[in-house]
């Protein structure tokens, strides 16, 4: 029987009614001619392109022909050869808001403001009296807009010019009587996101200040996180707050707040101590629009695949347990996705060819259900096989040596040409890959050991990943599965299928 592997995240309040997690993996579906109507595949890894400073990296943006980074206390100027040159100093440690007009990059960094001026190579703090600090910004017609902490007013600076502050050009946002801790501009509107509402402004031209609400362009529905707003495929996705509770993730559909979180995702969140300091971005690749939300003092990173409409989890791994993803910020530079580090200076690129993390291991899991929903009928089975429907003979070779497979014996070719023998190449990082399966037998909520299967070395494409004797199910009836690896191969999933018999227990 097929069981069901493929799918998306879903770790119920209870593991007994639903546990799976799925952690860098992601589904795609295949629309027709298929062997099957998805697979999992491999999310990217990292690779390191430039490192400015001693970092975090707060923020990075695209300018012309540079790409423009946040790094610790200092703002720097990449090219497109990847070398850094240091423009001045920031203020702050948190992340950072920035935007330009073609000419002048604003840096918002809560409260204090910088612009860096791409044409004559000034950079300077914003020092006008009136400025009375900004929190994020984005840019409309020529102005500058952004919020002002811990108020309802936003401010646009003057036509053109963002270390120009009117003391007259501001509004407060007053459909509801909450702060405005973040802004965006979508689509030509400012969304102003407040604590427990949101209100849309447009360019009305008015000679005093530009600005004015969109009458019913008013939402229930804030913002917890001033960071966690992003764009993406024409929508604005953000983490929410109402006076109801909190730790929803939204996108809007027109003027409404359309839900896109699960009840499993908004259990994991609820969880977490602080959500408050959630970062979220988004990027494209290979058509798949993702939505990343981190949550820095939960130490975890979630993501949402508007292709699939579905939950994965992003993580790096310290060798015992998942961490946060490493990537604080995104960019799209020089034809790459870019990413910056959330702990030093790296600058990394999304790479699909990539299978690990600068260098480090790429965990990567899935766990699931061993029968499909609805056919378990709590008696006793009996688990002979399970293989593992999935892309092999994808070993590779690495840079010492390389393995030449004959029909009895396996040998190692050394750089300079000599054979011997390899009897193990287990260890051999890449060289033999392993899936290591576990299962629960009660629900979820203890495992077994974990058990090794070969992927195949380079060019074995016939290969074929079995696990064999998998044992009785005890008194809960129910088992479940979990596959994982952290091998710097390709990984692609597309079933499996297991082999059981009932007992009349």
């Amino acid at each position: 029987m097929k069981t069901p592997v493929l799918g998306s995240s879903y770790v119920a309040r209870s593991v007994n009614a639903a546990d799976s997690r799925m952690v860098n993996l992601f589904p795609e579906i295949v629309p027709e001619g298929g062997k099957e109507p998805a697979f999992l595949q491999r999310c990217a890894g990292l690779r390191t392109v430039v490192e400015v400073s001693q970092g975090p990296i707060r923020g990075l943006w695209p300018l012309k022909d540079y790409l423009y980074v946040a790094s610790g206390g200092g703002l720097y100027r990449v090219d497109g050869n990847f070398n850094s040159q240091f423009l001045g100093n920031l203020n702050g440690s948190g992340p950072v808001s920035m935007v330009d007009n073609g000419t002048q990059l604003f840096i918002a960094c809560n409260p204090s403001a910088f612009i860096y001026n791409a044409s004559t190579g000034v950079f300077s703090q914003i020092t006008d009296p009136d400025f009375p600090g900004a929190v994020t910004v984005g840019y409309l017609d020529g102005y500058f807009v952004f919020n002002q902490p811990n108020s309802q007013r936003f401010w646009v600076t003057s036509l053109n010019d963002g270390t120009q502050i009117d003391p007259l050009d501001f509004a407060s946002a007053e459909g509801n009587p909450d702060d405005v801790v973040a802004l965006n501009v979508n689509h030509r509107e400012v969304w102003l996101f407040g604590k427990s509402t949101i209100e849309v402004w447009y360019n009305a031209g008015a000679p005093d200040f530009p600005l004015a609400r969109i009458q019913g362009a008013f939402m229930e529905i804030g913002c917890l996180a001033p960071y966690s707003i992003a764009k993406l495929d024409n929508s604005v996705f953000w983490l929410g707050a109402d006076a109801r509770g909190n730790g929803i993730v939204y996108r809007n559909n027109g003027y409404n707040a359309q839900r896109i979180s699960t009840h499993a995702i908004e259990w994991q969140i609820q969880q977490y101590g602080v959500l408050n300091d959630a970062i979220g971005y988004s990027y494209q690749q290979d058509g798949h629009f993702y939505y990343v939300l981190t949550f820095p003092t939960a130490n975890a990173t979630w993501c949402y695949d508007v292709a699939t409409n579905s939950w994965h989890e992003r993580a790096g791994w310290n060798g015992v347990t998942f961490t946060r993803h490493r990537s604080n910020c995104q960019a799209n530079f020089n034809g790459e996705v870019l990413v910056g580090d959330w702990f030093n200076g790296k600058i990394y690129a999304f790479d699909p060819e990539v299978y690990s993390d600068n260098g480090a291991a790429q965990r990567w899991l899935r766990s699931w259900r061993a029968l499909p929903t609805g056919q378990n009928d709590l008696r006793r089975t009996a688990h002979h096989t399970l293989q593992l429907d999935c892309q092999t003979g994808v070993g590779v070779l690495n840079a010492e040596a390389f393995l030449l497979l004959t029909e009895d014996s396996r040998f190692l070719i050394t750089e300079d040409g000599n054979y011997i023998e390899a009897v193990d190449t287990t260890n051999v990082l890449g060289v033999n890959p392993q899936v290591m399966l576990r299962w629960s037998d009660d629900g979820g909520h203890t495992w077994s050991n974990e058990h090794l299967a070969g992927m195949g070395m380079i060019g074995q494409y016939y290969h074929r990943v079995f696990w064999r004797r998998l044992g009785m199910t005890l008194k809960l009836r129910d088992r479940v599965y979990e596959i994982s690896g952290t091998d710097p191969v390709k990984i692609a999933i597309m079933g499996a299928e297991l082999l059981l018999s009932p007992t009349s227990a």
